[in-house]
């Protein structure tokens, strides 16, 4: 077996070590131009890594596992895997034959500002309250986005973000609905987790091919501030001011261009379309 080893900020190839040892598998440096270079992917870093990364990973269409090394690390939550030991575990099983990739869904982003471009994500789409944490909290010192920067950086803003006029048309097959209301936040989950650990989308399923999208109306700022930490137990919908709710894909339209994050990372800007991209990455992860 063949694989190929890509390294996030932070990481290096000493992380590799406990991979290697015992281990009778060739690894390859970086990420291979075709997949006949080689049978899998590991990736040492968190969900901006895997983010820039995703184009190529969707083409090659190998297996890839996640190691969670980066500042943030949702995409290997939503795996369930919580430390480097628990992907190596995962990896001697995998090299052994005691278990196969499976594959699951990712979201697509399509600007109207550039028709022709694709932009996928992992995780969760954004915009509203998610981008204005996410921009500040970018802005922060590696060590403290890995912990607690995302929480640090939006809890400031709780009490002074305004709201913004948001029109979603989401479909589903052959039905559609359009809702536009004053949105504090809105999400477009292909997981459940994002801002390091937040179950923003607590029901969402990486593999039945639909969104999941949590829209946050107008709150008063003490009901929102008294929120926010519920949102780390998914008991944030019992709240009437947010909504929940499936598509297959998304429009989302603002009174003016709102910037749009995905997976920690700025994509454009609305309009734009969200959709998914079923079953396009095939990852190393427990059995369902």
């Amino acid at each position: 077996m063949r694989a190929a080893a890509i390294f996030g900020l932070g990481t290096s190839p000493a992380d590799l070590k406990p991979f290697q040892a015992g281990s009778p598998t060739e690894w390859l440096p970086g990420l291979p131009a075709s997949s006949s270079e080689a049978d899998v992917i590991v990736i040492f870093g968190g969900d901006g890594t895997i983010h820039r990364h995703l184009p190529a990973l969707v083409r090659l269409h190998l297996p890839v596992l996640i190691v969670p090394a980066g500042s943030g690390n949702d995409f290997a939550r939503a795996l369930g895997l919580r430390s480097m030991r628990d992907s190596l575990r995962l990896w001697r099983d995998f090299e052994s034959g005691k278990i196969r990739a499976q594959a699951i869904d990712l979201g697509v982003i399509v600007s109207s500002a550039a028709p022709t471009r694709t932009h996928y994500f992992c995780c969760v789409a954004g915009c509203g309250l998610d981008s204005a944490a996410t921009r500040r909290a970018n802005q922060m010192p590696r060590w403290l986005r890995g912990h607690g920067g995302y929480a640090l950086a939006l809890l400031p803003l709780l009490l002074k973000l305004r709201t913004f006029s948001m029109r979603l048309t989401q479909v589903n097959g052959n039905d559609q609905t359009e809702g536009e209301k004053l949105t504090l936040l809105a999400a477009f989950a292909n997981t459940q987790f994002y801002g390091d650990g937040m179950r923003i989308a607590p029901e969402a399923d990486f593999a039945d091919g639909k969104l999941d999208i949590c829209r946050i109306n107008t709150l008063n700022p003490f009901k929102l501030f008294c929120m926010f930490p519920t949102v780390y137990f998914g008991r944030h919908l019992l709240l009437p001011e947010v909504e929940y709710s499936r598509a297959e894909r998304v429009r989302v339209q603002t009174e003016t261009p709102l910037e749009i994050y995905a997976d920690g990372e700025s994509v454009c800007e609305t309009p734009a379309e969200i959709s998914v991209a079923a079953g396009a990455l095939r990852v190393i992860c427990s059995p369902r």
